[in-house]
């Protein structure tokens, strides 16, 4: 009957009955970050193996795009919603997640009472601006940015208690804050070459700033890894691919997008996961820094 008919079931109709949808919904700012879709990778993997689908969308970092789309969650067409990031405030996610299944990855908000999947950000930077200093570094620059993310912020404060447990003391001329686009690296590296005394080191946020600060220094004729070490953060795959390579903080975004989504089921199915759950970060080794006592 069902194939004379030629039946399709209305699933809407069964989700309303069953009150369940079997979706999670991911927002991520944008599409430019590779990383996202490490993330999205491991959500994908650890939600098909419970029978769930991820549903992702892009804000923009927008807030009436991100009150938009989840009201998805208050209407019933997805069973939660993962926020790589957001524009939204404590108040507003503590209320929505009182009676909503929501959760935050890569960036943590402070107070917040949201379940967060993330890496220890000022720990991962105060590791790798400790690891400048054992190569031999004591003038290291950073480059971070004009919007005060959490993630931003924590960095900042690693990469200046590791300088000052390294007995070096942090020098605000060698702070530069600027966008996360590709060239505001470059303008960083411009800017630290024509300092009177250079940094012989730069920290950077992220890959993308550090990848435009080897590309500006090279432009200028330094060997970077010999005369001048640069480091990122995430472990993008372009740092692999770049000449020269690109030492970088790894973030392990897909194990970040499999534990969000394994917690996030299990909220939806009554357990009550809450704070912020912090995954390892490690440094990776490359081209880019060398141990200039050699």
């Amino acid at each position: 009957a069902i194939k004379e008919l030629d039946y399709r079931p209305n699933f809407l109709g069964r989700n309303l009955r069953k009150r369940e949808t079997n979706v999670i919904l991911a927002l991520v700012p944008s599409t430019e970050h590779t990383y996202y879709s490490e993330i999205l990778h491991g959500m994908q993997e650890e939600a098909l193996s419970h029978g769930y689908d991820v549903l992702m969308s892009t804000t923009n970092s927008y807030r009436p795009n991100e009150e938009r789309l989840l009201g998805m969650l208050r209407n019933r067409t997805v069973d939660a919603a993962v926020l790589m990031g957001t524009v939204l405030d404590k108040d507003y996610l503590n209320e929505l997640a009182a009676h909503n299944c929501v959760a935050l990855c890569c960036e943590s908000l402070e107070d917040s009472e949201v379940l967060t999947v993330v890496v220890d950000n000022e720990k991962a930077a105060y590791d790798a601006v400790s690891y400048l200093v054992s190569i031999g570094h004591h003038d290291i620059a950073m480059v971070s940015t004009d919007v005060r993310a959490p993630s931003s912020v924590e960095r900042e404060k690693g990469y200046i208690r590791a300088l000052k447990d390294s007995g070096i003391g942090y020098n605000e001329k060698y702070m530069y804050r600027g966008s996360y686009d590709y060239t505001s690296g470059m303008k960083a590296c411009e800017y630290f070459l024509g300092m009177e005394k250079p940094p012989t080191a730069v920290f950077a946020i992220s890959d993308f700033l550090a990848a435009g600060v080897v590309k500006k220094a090279t432009e200028k004729g330094i060997s970077t890894g010999r005369e001048f070490s640069v480091i990122g953060f995430d472990n993008i795959s372009m740092t692999e691919m770049y000449t020269p390579s690109i030492t970088t903080v790894e973030q392990p975004c897909f194990q970040i997008g499999r534990t969000v989504a394994k917690l996030v089921i299990e909220n939806i199915q009554e357990t009550k996961h809450k704070g912020i759950v912090c995954l390892p970060h490690r440094i990776v080794h490359r081209q880019s820094t060398e141990n200039v006592t050699k």
